[in-house]
């Protein structure tokens, strides 16, 4: 990318800003100071955690030839003449001055915002299999990977959509790449955090909105405000010849919210209420789902890979997509068809063990009510679930999943997921009374195990021919958080090995995956 002047970047700030000292040719856009090269212009915030004006000094040694940032120039004590923009919001800056490096992509694209407390990822990726399955030339970004072309990028170690460098980045790489649709899955953190500011989307979708992420938005009305801005940015973004679109669930119980917020066309989707998009015909088996889908335009058969009646709301709305883009009705089929399942959403493990295993990214009451009730119709023995809580997030839920395993599945052990620098037992105390208020046993029933690679040992051990295994809350990721160190994992390849040891196809396989009792010693021991 040939530089650009400071000059020109600062012209798309949406709002007032005050500029001191030369005018330098900008290389880059960046806000990780580790990331600086010459060249570049570090954007300064302040952060919930830290600081990012304290690492101004590090990004000026690194070769940042400006900086941006919130406070004023004489609070930095920057060297004398030395470029520096101050502005009212540093993450605001930071999305709108990387979209103006890279030439505002989003402008050149058809996008497609996914927005939502579950069931994000999977629709993220049914809309781009139809697409191209539609013969459109089309990206994506989700909280698992970006996908342009043939290049598929890591995306990050937990769940959030990508800091605004990196989302403006991959929409580049889309243009140059000569595609013309890009989805992009939309969290609440990234939206309020302003990391998809600067987008200008064609269609914002809602899968639903349940009880997530009150840690950082405060309030239910927080969270959803955070939400809705995805819908209240299609107003203000670009034409581009095709009508903006909001797709709501019209089940959820926000629905009449987000129905108020304008746009140019409304397309709703449900399983069990008059909507534009409805299924019928609904029939689940063990490895598959068909049912009718009925639109405005015509009758889709639909087959698919993926289970669960979630998912078929989750498939409603990529077919409300579909409708919104005009796209051939055989062409949406065929990509809902041509989709084989989404890493870590109730992926299966098979060693040719008596019993199902899979892993799922459930992290939420409502996810882990409808992945438990998934399992269920897919075994005719136990369900034995193991999942956690996460530290560091929303602490009101620990309860209430305790409560749906304990409602729902027949063994439940509860262990680790990223407990942070919180206390685990304390996180797992808070799960173990909801359990108990399903009055269930501890000890006989459900167990507290806090390495979360022997929970799922114990799990397997405890497994019977026709029972089904669901480690539930960590899915796709690829790393475990004790403390302030990510630790590698692998949820996959934890519960195969699980399962090895199991069938006496080796042992000590899950060694390596004992962080917990590497981290603290054998005092870290079940209970």
């Amino acid at each position: 990318m040939p530089g650009r002047r400071l000059s020109d970047l600062l012209q798309a700030l949406p709002f007032p800003y005050q500029r001191f000292g030369p005018d330098p040719e900008i290389d880059d856009v960046v806000t990780d100071s580790r990331e600086v090269r010459p060249g570049a212009l570090f954007v300064a915030y302040r952060g919930l955690q830290r600081d990012k004006h304290a690492f101004i000094p590090d990004a000026m040694a690194r070769g940042a030839v400006a900086v941006a940032g919130e406070r004023s120039p004489g609070e930095l004590l920057l060297p004398e003449g030395f470029p520096y923009v101050q502005v009212p919001n540093g993450r605001e800056a930071l999305a709108w001055l990387s979209a103006a490096f890279h030439g505002f992509p989003s402008r050149r694209l058809i996008l497609i915002g996914v927005t939502g407390t579950d069931g994000k990822t999977t629709t993220v990726n049914l809309i781009h299999s139809i697409l191209t399955a539609a013969g459109r030339r089309a990206g994506m970004i989700s909280t698992v990977n970006a996908v342009i072309g043939d290049r598929v990028y890591d995306t990050g170690l937990h769940t959030t959509t990508p800091e605004a460098p990196e989302v403006q980045r991959y929409l580049a790489e889309m243009v140059a790449a000569g595609l013309t649709h890009a989805v992009l899955e939309t969290t609440s953190e990234g939206l309020a955090q302003g990391r998809v500011s600067a987008c200008d989307f064609d269609v914002a979708v809602l899968t639903n909105l349940t009880h997530e992420h009150l840690n950082f938005h405060g309030t239910w009305e927080n969270y959803r405000a955070a939400k809705a801005r995805l819908f209240e940015m299609l107003r203000g973004s670009a034409d581009k010849g095709i009508p903006k679109t909001s797709v709501l669930n019209a089940e959820d119980p926000s629905f009449d919210y987000f129905r108020r917020i304008p746009a140019d066309r409304h397309l709703s989707y449900a399983l069990g209420r008059a909507a534009d998009v409805t299924a019928e015909d609904v029939r689940f088996e063990p490895d598959r789902t068909r049912f009718r889908a009925r639109t405005p335009r015509g009758v889709i058969p639909v087959e698919t890979a993926l289970v669960g009646e979630y998912n078929v709301a989750n498939i409603l709305a990529a077919i409300a997509v579909g409708v919104a883009l005009d796209l051939p009705l055989e062409a949406i089929a065929e990509g809902i068809r041509r989709l084989p399942g989404i890493p870590g959403r109730m992926e299966r493990v098979d060693e040719g063990q008596a019993f199902l295993a899979i892993v799922d990214f459930a992290h939420t009451p409502n996810a882990l009510e409808q992945t438990l009730r998934t399992v269920r119709r897919m075994t005719w023995g136990r369900v034995i679930v193991v999942f956690g809580s996460a530290g560091l997030r929303d602490v009101q839920k620990r309860g209430m999943m305790g409560r749906v395993a304990g409602r729902l599945a027949d063994r439940i052990v509860i262990t680790a997921e990223d407990p942070r620098t919180e206390d685990l037992e304390a996180i797992m105390a808070a799960i173990a009374e909801g359990v108990r208020m399903e009055g269930r046993v501890e000890g006989v029933d459900f167990w507290r195990i806090p390495d979360r690679a022997e929970a799922i040992r114990f799990a397997v051990a405890l497994a019977e021919p026709g029972d089904a295994v669901i480690a539930c809350g960590k899915g796709h990721e690829r790393s475990m958080c004790y403390g302030t160190v990510e630790y590698l994992w692998d949820e996959r390849e934890v519960m195969r090995a699980a399962i090895r040891e199991r069938l006496g196809k080796g042992q000590g396989l899950l060694e390596p995956w004992c962080h917990l009792r590497r981290r603290q010693g054998d005092g870290a021991s079940s209970r």
